[in-house]
């Protein structure tokens, strides 16, 4: 797992903005204002202050001061709104990034200090703690977009470190508490947090005593430490066994009922370039699955059967034309930045679980997809019944 801390704001640019002096720039040139002024030709009421950088005030005046309701419009398209007082931004306030996220905080004399909220850009939340003198502190939550989070006490460098630490699951119960270094998992044992505790003071009962997890991301080499260690979490959701599909070997199953949008397995794996990738055959990517524009994971041929590899599972889920999940990235704190594969409908128990694999349909030509013999002829059976009416569902003849 990466190492979280604070994304976002430019603090340079955020602590000015909160806690100017009067009319201060960091050109060292005066702002231009334009306004309501009192007797003393100060401003006071409504006005605007234009900076030469480019930035912008809108708002509250007081005898020269900014004091009141206002807001600042930043060059790159950020907008940060609150309440002054002399000046100093005080109580709450909103900081909308120009990618839309947002950080809500609590504002003292200028500075970032008390409960703060930040949500991405499509609202979901991401941060939930307190700061002091623009720094997290105390004890927080971060969340990822796959559904885990981590919860504990952060150093001060606002990062979660100490012998208190959790990362919760997506299902926000299972969770591995123990002693983590700077967002990293040294050693932690399965748990689950009480849905009873207070979101400032969760508790979390362990439940293993004797399995100790820690980060055991992979290399070109390694694919594991522990290949035969199982995720504890997808364990109560996945299988494996025969699959349904002709043809296909073995097939990733529900063990229980499951619900559309639950995270159920993980795909960990060697990490390979593209370009190692893109120039062996076809026979030997039957498990690989890209991660970033630059690095694959990787199945080795030895790690397929489940005797000598089963720390992670999804690999073994079969194709579709009409999945029932389908893969995605999350963050792992033993694995890092893998996939993960969510559900898009509700299945019931001991349904087999697929998903499409995505090969580019277009990159010979079009039509003609990159991609193994047998997705080729499934492509082509697929548009031939999907010509003739008929919309069943096509799937992986390979395991």
């Amino acid at each position: 797992m990466e190492d979280v801390e604070t994304a976002g704001a430019d603090d340079e640019e955020l602590s000015s903005a909160s806690s100017e002096g009067d009319y201060s720039s960091s050109e060292g040139e005066d702002p231009v204002y334009k306004g309501e002024r009192d007797a003393d030709d100060d401003a006071d009421g409504q006005g605007v202050l234009t900076y030469h950088n480019g930035a912008l005030f809108r708002g509250s005046f007081k005898h020269g001061h900014k004091h009141g309701l206002g807001c600042f419009f930043f060059n790159d398209g950020s907008i940060l709104e609150g309440y002054y007082e002399k000046n100093c931004l005080s109580g709450r306030a909103v900081y909308r990034y120009s990618d839309c996220s947002l950080l809500v905080g609590t504002y003292r004399q200028g500075e970032l200090s008390g409960p703060a909220e930040e949500y991405d850009f499509e609202g979901d939340i991401i941060f939930k703690g307190q700061y002091i003198d623009n720094i997290r502190t105390g004890f927080c939550w971060y969340y990822f977009k796959d559904g885990g989070c981590m919860a504990g006490p952060v150093n001060q460098d606002g990062r979660f470190s100490g012998d208190d630490i959790a990362y919760v699951y997506p299902d926000h119960s299972t969770a591995l508490y123990g002693t983590f270094d700077n967002g990293v998992m040294v050693a932690a044992k399965l748990a689950r947090l009480d849905p009873e505790s207070k979101k400032d003071h969760p508790h979390f009962t362990i439940l293993e005593d004797n399995v100790v997890y820690y980060n055991d991301v992979s290399t070109r080499s390694k694919i594991s430490k522990e290949p035969l260690m199982q995720d504890p979490y997808e364990k109560n959701w996945v299988y494996v066994k025969k699959s349904n599909i002709p043809g296909a070997g073995e097939g990733l199953f529900s063990k229980v009922s499951i619900s559309e949008g639950d995270v159920i397995s993980y795909y960990n794996g060697v990490r390979m370039d593209h370009d190692e990738v893109d120039e062996r055959d076809w026979s030997r990517n039957s498990n690989t699955i890209s991660i970033n524009d630059k690095h694959v994971i990787d199945i080795p041929p030895q790690f397929t059967d489940i005797t000598v590899y089963r720390a992670t599972l999804a690999h073994k889920a079969n194709h579709s034309f009409t999945p029932n999940a389908h893969y995605e990235l999350c963050e792992h704190p033993r694995f890092g930045t893998v996939k993960c594969i969510r559900i898009l409908k509700d299945i019931e128990k001991d349904t087999e679980i697929t998903v499409a694999y995505d090969y580019d349909h277009h990159a010979l030509g079009p039509g003609q997809p990159e991609a193994p013999d047998w997705y080729k002829q499934l492509l082509s059976e697929q548009i031939s019944e999907i010509s003739n009416g008929n919309h069943s569902a096509a799937t992986n003849p390979v395991s």
